[in-house]
Protein backbone atom coordinates (compact mmCIF):
# COMPACT_ATOMS: atom_id res chain seq x y z
CA UNK A 1 0.00 0.00 0.00
CA UNK A 2 1.14 3.71 -0.59
CA UNK A 3 2.12 5.89 2.19
CA UNK A 4 0.61 9.27 1.89
CA UNK A 5 2.27 12.05 3.81
CA UNK A 6 1.58 15.58 5.07
CA UNK A 7 4.22 18.45 6.26
CA UNK A 8 3.68 19.87 9.46
CA UNK A 9 4.51 22.63 11.79
CA UNK A 10 4.85 21.30 15.54
CA UNK A 11 5.19 23.74 18.58
CA UNK A 12 7.50 22.39 21.34
CA UNK A 13 4.81 19.35 22.59
CA UNK A 14 4.83 18.35 19.11
CA UNK A 15 1.14 19.73 18.93
CA UNK A 16 0.48 19.97 15.35
CA UNK A 17 0.25 24.30 14.70
CA UNK A 18 0.23 24.06 10.97
CA UNK A 19 0.16 21.36 7.88
CA UNK A 20 -0.19 21.89 3.90
CA UNK A 21 -2.52 19.18 1.87
CA UNK A 22 -0.81 18.08 -1.18
CA UNK A 23 -4.13 17.63 -3.63
CA UNK A 24 -4.62 21.33 -3.25
CA UNK A 25 -1.78 22.02 -5.11
CA UNK A 26 -2.63 19.07 -7.76
CA UNK A 27 0.96 17.38 -6.33
CA UNK A 28 0.37 13.36 -5.05
CA UNK A 29 0.36 12.63 -1.64
CA UNK A 30 2.42 9.66 -1.79
CA UNK A 31 6.78 11.45 -0.60
CA UNK A 32 8.67 10.48 -4.25
CA UNK A 33 4.89 11.94 -5.67
CA UNK A 34 6.33 15.15 -4.60
CA UNK A 35 9.45 15.74 -3.18
CA UNK A 36 10.98 17.50 -6.15
CA UNK A 37 12.46 20.49 -6.66
CA UNK A 38 10.29 23.24 -8.38
CA UNK A 39 6.99 21.28 -6.93
CA UNK A 40 4.51 23.94 -6.26
CA UNK A 41 3.50 22.48 -2.92
CA UNK A 42 7.00 21.56 -1.47
CA UNK A 43 8.05 25.74 -2.51
CA UNK A 44 4.58 26.94 -1.17
CA UNK A 45 4.88 25.02 2.44
CA UNK A 46 9.06 25.69 2.34
CA UNK A 47 8.21 29.47 1.57
CA UNK A 48 6.45 29.63 5.01
CA UNK A 49 9.71 28.35 6.75
CA UNK A 50 11.43 31.79 5.43
CA UNK A 51 11.79 35.24 7.37
CA UNK A 52 8.76 36.44 5.20
CA UNK A 53 6.70 33.53 6.22
CA UNK A 54 4.44 32.66 9.20
CA UNK A 55 6.61 29.75 10.21
CA UNK A 56 10.03 31.14 10.19
CA UNK A 57 12.53 28.79 12.42
CA UNK A 58 10.18 25.82 13.22
CA UNK A 59 9.93 22.58 14.19
CA UNK A 60 9.09 20.25 11.10
CA UNK A 61 7.93 16.96 10.46
CA UNK A 62 6.87 15.49 7.08
CA UNK A 63 4.19 13.11 8.61
CA UNK A 64 3.63 9.85 7.28
CA UNK A 65 0.45 7.99 7.82
CA UNK A 66 2.20 4.87 8.76
CA UNK A 67 4.41 6.34 11.18
CA UNK A 68 4.40 5.52 14.74
CA UNK A 69 2.04 6.97 16.77
CA UNK A 70 2.49 9.78 19.66
CA UNK A 71 2.74 8.28 22.99
CA UNK A 72 -0.44 8.81 24.69
CA UNK A 73 -2.04 10.16 22.02
CA UNK A 74 -5.71 9.15 21.49
CA UNK A 75 -7.92 10.34 19.10
CA UNK A 76 -12.22 9.34 18.65
CA UNK A 77 -13.07 8.89 14.69
CA UNK A 78 -16.51 7.77 14.31
CA UNK A 79 -17.12 6.80 17.94
CA UNK A 80 -13.64 4.54 18.11
CA UNK A 81 -10.87 5.76 20.22
CA UNK A 82 -7.75 4.56 18.46
CA UNK A 83 -4.48 5.76 18.71
CA UNK A 84 -2.74 8.76 16.67
CA UNK A 85 0.51 9.68 15.04
CA UNK A 86 1.20 13.47 13.43
CA UNK A 87 -0.19 12.47 10.10
CA UNK A 88 -3.57 11.79 12.10
CA UNK A 89 -3.44 14.98 14.46
CA UNK A 90 -3.86 16.87 11.18
CA UNK A 91 -7.42 18.34 10.66
CA UNK A 92 -8.98 21.27 8.96
CA UNK A 93 -8.52 23.27 12.07
CA UNK A 94 -4.89 23.30 11.76
CA UNK A 95 -4.49 23.50 7.64
CA UNK A 96 -2.85 26.37 6.05
CA UNK A 97 -2.99 27.31 2.40
CA UNK A 98 -0.33 29.31 1.70
CA UNK A 99 0.60 30.65 -1.91
CA UNK A 100 2.86 29.46 -4.45
CA UNK A 101 6.04 31.32 -4.67
CA UNK A 102 9.24 30.23 -5.67
CA UNK A 103 11.92 29.58 -3.57
CA UNK A 104 14.51 29.21 -6.01
CA UNK A 105 16.05 32.20 -4.31
CA UNK A 106 16.55 30.57 -0.70
CA UNK A 107 18.90 27.78 -1.48
CA UNK A 108 19.73 27.34 1.96
CA UNK A 109 17.62 24.81 4.16
CA UNK A 110 18.97 25.31 8.12
CA UNK A 111 18.78 22.89 10.45
CA UNK A 112 19.15 24.99 13.93
CA UNK A 113 19.11 21.63 15.94
CA UNK A 114 21.63 20.51 14.72
CA UNK A 115 23.56 23.26 13.21
CA UNK A 116 23.61 22.03 9.75
CA UNK A 117 22.43 23.07 6.65
CA UNK A 118 21.89 21.60 3.27
CA UNK A 119 22.78 23.94 -0.58
CA UNK A 120 19.95 22.95 -2.68
CA UNK A 121 21.95 23.97 -5.75
CA UNK A 122 24.52 21.32 -5.02
CA UNK A 123 21.90 18.81 -5.06
CA UNK A 124 22.56 15.92 -7.99
CA UNK A 125 20.63 15.66 -11.31
CA UNK A 126 19.19 12.59 -12.57
CA UNK A 127 17.78 12.60 -15.80
CA UNK A 128 16.77 16.90 -15.39
CA UNK A 129 15.17 15.48 -11.89
CA UNK A 130 16.18 16.90 -8.49
CA UNK A 131 15.11 15.61 -5.35
CA UNK A 132 13.92 18.42 -3.02
CA UNK A 133 15.38 17.60 0.35
CA UNK A 134 13.32 19.12 2.68
CA UNK A 135 10.54 16.26 2.56
CA UNK A 136 13.08 13.49 2.64
CA UNK A 137 15.61 14.86 5.75
CA UNK A 138 12.09 15.53 7.65
CA UNK A 139 10.34 12.74 7.00
CA UNK A 140 8.81 10.05 9.49
CA UNK A 141 7.74 7.00 8.36
CA UNK A 142 9.62 6.45 4.93
CA UNK A 143 10.22 2.72 3.22
CA UNK A 144 6.83 1.58 5.74
CA UNK A 145 5.09 2.20 1.80
CA UNK A 146 4.51 2.27 -2.02
CA UNK A 147 5.83 5.78 -3.16
CA UNK A 148 8.67 6.29 -0.36
CA UNK A 149 12.14 6.67 -1.04
CA UNK A 150 13.75 3.38 -1.26
CA UNK A 151 17.34 2.53 -1.01
CA UNK A 152 20.08 0.24 -0.12
CA UNK A 153 23.01 2.91 0.52
CA UNK A 154 23.16 2.73 4.45
CA UNK A 155 24.38 6.44 4.74
CA UNK A 156 21.11 7.62 2.60
CA UNK A 157 18.68 5.67 4.95
CA UNK A 158 20.54 7.65 8.20
CA UNK A 159 19.87 10.68 6.11
CA UNK A 160 16.19 10.09 5.43
CA UNK A 161 14.28 11.37 8.51
CA UNK A 162 16.99 12.66 10.34
CA UNK A 163 16.15 16.09 10.92
CA UNK A 164 12.28 15.08 11.60
CA UNK A 165 11.00 17.73 14.64
CA UNK A 166 13.91 19.65 14.40
CA UNK A 167 14.30 23.54 14.20
CA UNK A 168 14.41 24.63 10.03
CA UNK A 169 14.26 27.76 8.11
CA UNK A 170 15.27 28.65 4.90
CA UNK A 171 17.67 31.26 3.77
CA UNK A 172 19.31 33.35 1.15
CA UNK A 173 22.75 32.95 2.60
CA UNK A 174 24.39 30.23 4.67
CA UNK A 175 24.27 30.31 8.40
CA UNK A 176 27.72 31.04 8.78
CA UNK A 177 27.07 34.81 7.30
CA UNK A 178 23.42 35.29 8.91
CA UNK A 179 25.11 34.29 11.97
CA UNK A 180 28.56 35.76 11.79
CA UNK A 181 30.27 32.43 13.35
CA UNK A 182 31.23 28.91 12.09
CA UNK A 183 28.94 27.03 14.64
CA UNK A 184 27.08 25.47 11.64
CA UNK A 185 28.33 23.00 8.91
CA UNK A 186 27.40 22.16 5.40
CA UNK A 187 26.50 18.77 4.82
CA UNK A 188 25.98 17.11 1.33
CA UNK A 189 22.74 15.96 0.03
CA UNK A 190 23.65 13.44 -2.50
CA UNK A 191 19.89 11.36 -2.95
CA UNK A 192 18.84 10.26 -6.18
CA UNK A 193 16.06 8.17 -6.85
CA UNK A 194 16.98 4.75 -8.47
CA UNK A 195 14.49 3.87 -11.64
Amino acid sequence: MGQYFKPAILDENNKVQAWTYSHEYDSGLKLMEHSWMKNPFVQAFEKQLSRSGDFYKSRVVWAGDYADEEPGVKVIDEGKEYDANIYALCNDENKINPKVTSTEDYPYIVNHTKKVFVDKNKVPDSDGWRIHPLPLLTAEGNSRGGGDYHTQNEDEVALVGSWARDVISIEKETPILTTGTMDYKEIEFLLKEEW
